[in-house]
């Protein structure tokens, strides 16, 4: 049986930040089981629905080829849809680079995903037992798919969006501790849009990630 056919939530055409190094679309797959009290793709959560036909979307990336280096699937969780691993062929199939942005809700799936991913985007929550709090799940699946990525060895950033409503210096503090542990060094820490005006992440909680990670990285726009 062909694999279901990807649902497309909305297209970026060009981007410069969400693909490092490349020049790049960005597919938002449809559909999210997380309820981050923080996303700003929320008209993304539902499965159903979708903004135009994967086919639609493949025909216009054949008229970018030569313009652009790469796509990115993002949400949503692009992990959630069965038609994602087919997708990932068929741009490959182009000549593009592939990218993933994901927050690991389904281990199984990034492992199947990962030989067609040239690069991906983790969405870290915060510290893994606190993770029903701030997304209504367990945080088991999210490490276990950490795991995985960092043994297959893609290239890959982590990336922890600071809410301070739901992240303190104490929350963030374990949760950098947690990724030490399993062999991070690098993380990203993102500032947190209300509306559409990103909030500032304080120093406090820059300083509680910088004293178990090395390198930490400020993203405030």
């Amino acid at each position: 049986m062909p694999d279901a056919e990807l649902v497309v939530g909305g297209l970026a055409p060009f981007t410069t930040i969400d693909f490092p190094g490349r020049l790049a679309a960005v597919v938002f797959c449809q559909g999210c089981p997380w309820r981050c009290g923080y996303c700003h793709n929320p008209h993304l959560h539902s499965p159903q629905g979708g903004e135009r036909p994967w086919g639609e979307v493949l025909g216009w990336l054949e008229t970018r080829r030569g313009l652009l280096d790469g796509v990115v699937f993002s949400g949503g969780e692009p992990l959630l849809q069965r038609g994602l691993g087919s997708a990932l062929q068929a741009v490959r199939a182009l000549g593009f680079e592939t990218a993933l942005h994901t927050a690991g809700i389904y281990p199984e799936r990034l492992a199947a995903a990962l030989p067609l991913l040239d690069w991906v985007g983790f969405d870290i929550k915060g510290p893994f037992e606190d993770y029903r709090r701030i997304t209504g799940a367990t945080g088991d699946a999210a490490r276990d798919a950490l795991a995985r990525l960092l043994a297959a060895g893609v290239d890959h950033e982590i990336r922890c969006t600071v809410d301070s409503g739901l992240l303190d210096a104490d929350a963030l503090a374990r949760m950098a501790r947690q990724l030490a542990a399993l062999g991070v060094s690098r993380l990203v820490l993102q500032a947190c849009r209300r509306g559409c005006q990103p909030t500032d992440v304080p120093a406090a909680l820059t300083d509680a990630v910088a004293a178990y990670l090395p390198q930490v990285t400020l993203r405030q726009g």
